[in-house]
């Protein structure tokens, strides 16, 4: 984001992300009625506000996904309590969003498992992210076996899922966060969250001065996302690509070298 309205509570208490007013970084219209292009630019102009300070010595190519996918795994982390050593978390979903999730999560000293569809990324997951356990979401006994262990669960997952699941895998008091978006609304069970005093919430990216603080715990503790560095004029195909999930687990557009200015 590089706007908001400064004045409303949520500003006033460092959650411009989610005033009323926020503008987005690209494809929105700023104060003075221009769109806005972000990254996508040459250049850009932007309030000191909605400026970062970049730590030295951590890299901007890689590091560029973290003021989206950082911040969005790192806020709901924080905001709900799931930053606790010892805690059991969930992350569903091993994309863009939720590789990052299992670092900051193994950062705060919690054990993580990976929830998936598919066996396939048990060895990324585990061997390369770090994470504790691999559960298979589509395998009965896995997930009767999980039932009832976890703190929290981050879902990532933006493809269309089933929740009650899921919620089998909390303990009593447990909270479910959403940051992925499925185009249907999501079925709801009530009896579940009650019986077991359930949370399902929502979370989406930080204010700014969270922003800062995941820049610097990243920084610290060497987080970074896994990146592909593109230049611009390979975007069609990364469209492409994405499309299909062929890419571990962000595409990042070097600009300084392929964006010729006009």
């Amino acid at each position: 984001m590089v706007g908001s309205c400064r004045q409303c509570d949520q500003c006033t208490n460092d959650l411009e992300n989610y005033c009323s007013k926020m503008i987005l970084t690209y494809s929105a219209v700023y104060t003075d009625g221009t769109i806005t292009y972000g990254g996508y630019s040459n250049l850009m102009v932007a309030d000191e506000h909605f400026i970062v300070r970049w730590p030295e010595n951590f890299p901007l190519d890689a590091g560029a996904p973290l003021l989206c996918a950082g911040i969005t795994t790192y806020s709901p982390l924080r905001y709900f309590g799931l930053d606790k050593p010892g805690m059991n978390i969930g992350v569903v979903g091993l994309g863009g969003l939720g590789h990052v999730a299992v670092k900051f999560a193994k950062a705060f000293g919690t054990k993580v498992t990976v929830i998936s569809t598919s066996i396939n990324k048990k060895k990324e997951a585990i061997e390369k992210l770090g994470a504790d356990s691999f559960l298979v979401s589509r395998d009965p006994e896995d997930m009767k076996a999980t039932a009832g262990t976890l703190d929290g669960i981050l879902d990532t997952v933006s493809a269309d899922h089933p929740i009650l699941p899921l919620l089998s895998l909390l303990k009593p008091h447990g909270k479910m966060v959403l940051l992925g978006v499925p185009n249907k609304p999501i079925e709801l069970p009530a009896f579940p969250l009650i019986t077991g005093r359930k949370l399902i919430a929502g979370s989406g990216i930080g204010g700014m001065k969270e922003t800062q603080e995941m820049i610097d715990f990243a920084a610290k503790h060497n987080i970074l996302p896994d990146v592909e560095i593109i230049p611009i004029d390979y975007i069609n195909t990364a469209m492409d690509r994405l499309v299909k999930s062929d890419v571990k687990y962000r595409f990042v557009i070097d600009i300084a070298k392929s964006l010729k200015a006009e």
